[in-house]
């Protein structure tokens, strides 16, 4: 059974819907008002876990997070175990639970109905993950049919962990996201890993035009990835084989589909599930466009709807 092992904080997110974006020291009646579970690896595993459970001839992928919680019997730990439901193959033993802390890491967004922004204020108090506490969890859970999927966060300590599993489990796979503008240090996680999740909103700050330029001069840092890809929005997503140079994009709709946009918080998330889920399950049957393809289908079937629920299960039964 390969270890799906996804690394990155995990939320608990305010969702403040507002008629449009208020101006500074201004009162602002909001419309509606959301408190769920968030985060980018919870997010992207809160699919994941509906694309096994929903996938035909079962699978043999087992999932794991760790991330920074707070003590372990804080009822805000307990809400975001059963925010993945009942049942959930994800395995939380390996979180670090913070004893003494009872507050999680929370994020404030406010989502602009005039203009559709997403302007968020985070807030986490607690210690972030050391190098030593990875090496723990690492070799309680690693092996050599591993993938660890870090959200790039803390990029000096993330980095210190891919090379851990570099010396200690050469053939680990591992996956990174490269998405935080002005984050430092997120290239040279990019040159250490064997696929990147790259950011339209990190991308433009490079000042790439597009998803394809930003794919074309970064396949010269991420040296040791056999995969690089690029979500772009309405635009889909692109993606580039290395060493072969071969490029796929794919749009975020298909010939003649038409889309209302509701939701597009975690759709980036939900992308790099769909994609997870096409490199581990679908390894020998589904081509890279393949897999690209139902990944942007999956991100475009999120957006249209609040929140996660059932979206894994409405793309797979697609023809």
């Amino acid at each position: 059974m390969t270890k799906l092992v996804c690394v990155g904080a995990c939320y608990l997110d305010t969702i403040l819907d507002v008629p449009y974006y208020p101006a500074e020291d201004s009162k602002l009646r909001a419309t509606s008002l959301q408190a769920r579970r968030g985060g980018n690896c919870p997010n992207t595993l809160e699919v994941l876990q509906q694309l096994l459970r929903e996938r035909s001839g079962g699978h043999d992928v087992k999932p794991y997070l760790i991330s920074c919680l707070p003590s372990v019997d804080a009822p805000a730990t307990a809400t975001i175990v059963d925010s993945f439901g009942p049942g959930s193959p994800v395995d939380f033993t390996r979180c670090i639970f913070r004893a003494n802390h009872k507050d999680p890491a929370s994020s404030y967004i406010i989502r602009s109905e005039e203009t559709g922004s997403r302007t968020l204020v985070n807030y986490n108090d607690l210690p972030e993950m050391t190098i030593d506490e990875f090496i723990t969890v690492a070799n309680e859970v690693g092996d050599d049919d591993a993938w660890f999927h870090f959200e790039g966060r803390i990029p000096e300590t993330t980095l210190q962990c891919i090379r851990y599993l570099r010396r200690s489990f050469p053939n680990t796979r591992v996956s990174v996201e490269v998405e935080k503008p002005g984050r430092g240090g997120l290239e040279d996680l990019a040159a250490e890993a064997d696929v990147v999740f790259y950011s339209r909103s990190w991308a433009e700050s490079k000042r790439y035009e597009n998803a394809q330029r930003c794919l074309s001069a970064q396949s010269g840092v991420a040296r040791k990835a056999t995969l690089i890809l690029c979500t772009w929005g309405s635009d889909g997503a692109s993606c580039l084989s290395l060493p072969s140079q071969k490029a796929v994009s794919c749009p975020a709709t298909l010939p003649g589909q038409t889309i209302s946009v509701v939701d597009t918080v975690g759709a980036g998330d939900t992308f790099i599930a769909g994609m997870l889920f096409g490199l581990l399950c679908h390894h020998d049957d589904w081509d890279t466009e393949k897999k690209v393809q139902f990944a942007v289908q999956l991100a475009t079937c999120k957006v249209q709807q609040d929140g996660f629920d059932g979206v894994g299960a409405e793309v797979l039964k697609r023809p």
